[in-house]
């Protein structure tokens, strides 16, 4: 009987929430039933919230050190972008898995039997990188766009000395003047732009004068000066 390993990922907090990892592997263990092949609950392996631009996932991981046992012959992933984001390491990992003797199957995606088929596969690679490229810049475009607008919700948080204001039906969503914290920001920079301390020095100087941070529970450190 023909055994098979499934690898699954999601990269997003809102593609874990609508378990769209669940319907992946229910679509792969429905393909390898189809086919008669079984897959064993541990063989299983599934990476969430672990972005496609990396190679190093707990899931992932554990799949390559299995093929390198020489345990297993197959490997099922829904489509190549599910197995990678960029296309080199796609051609690294279906490499390494090649010689160690297993064959990956993406059931979206053709298989590459042919040099055609290879060459579909890379096309395919290419133009999704292609097009991660454009969402990232119109992304871009749009957050600097809100930001001249003046629009807040370019930051995920309001900034030390702000508190974020909700969106009405009268009003955008706003930052609000903390006048307690206010007060902190001018003094730092005065102390960074008029005594010329350095950001270490001015985290030292709020700590000394026990100026509490927002939380109230740390002392203050570099990053957030």
């Amino acid at each position: 009987m023909t055994t098979a390993a499934i690898y699954a990922r999601v990269s997003s907090e809102r593609q874990k929430e609508e378990h769209t990892i669940r319907s992946q592997v229910a679509t792969l263990i429905a393909y390898a039933t189809e086919r008669a092949w079984t897959v064993p609950a541990q063989w299983v392996f599934e990476d969430e919230g672990y972005s496609g631009a990396a190679l190093v996932r707990p899931g992932l991981e554990r799949l390559r050190d299995l093929a390198s046992e020489g345990l297993i012959v197959r490997v099922l992933v829904y489509s190549p972008d599910r197995h990678s984001r960029k296309y080199g390491y796609q051609v690294l990992l279906i490499e390494e898995l090649a010689r160690h003797g297993v064959d990956i199957e993406f059931i979206k995606s053709p298989k590459a039997q042919t040099p055609e088929d290879q060459l579909l596969l890379q096309f395919q690679g290419m133009i999704a990188e292609y097009e991660r490229a454009q969402i990232a810049e119109r992304a871009r475009r749009g957050k600097r766009h809100r930001a001249k607008e003046r629009l807040v919700n370019v930051l995920s948080g309001a900034p030390y000395g702000y508190r974020y204001v909700k969106k009405t039906d009268t009003a955008v969503a706003h930052y609000e003047v903390i006048e307690r914290e206010a007060q902190v920001v001018r003094q730092v920079y005065d102390l960074y732009t008029s005594k010329g301390l350095s950001i270490h020095a001015i985290a030292r100087w709020l700590n000394e004068h026990q100026v509490p941070t927002r939380k109230g529970v740390s002392p203050w450190e570099r990053t957030p000066v």
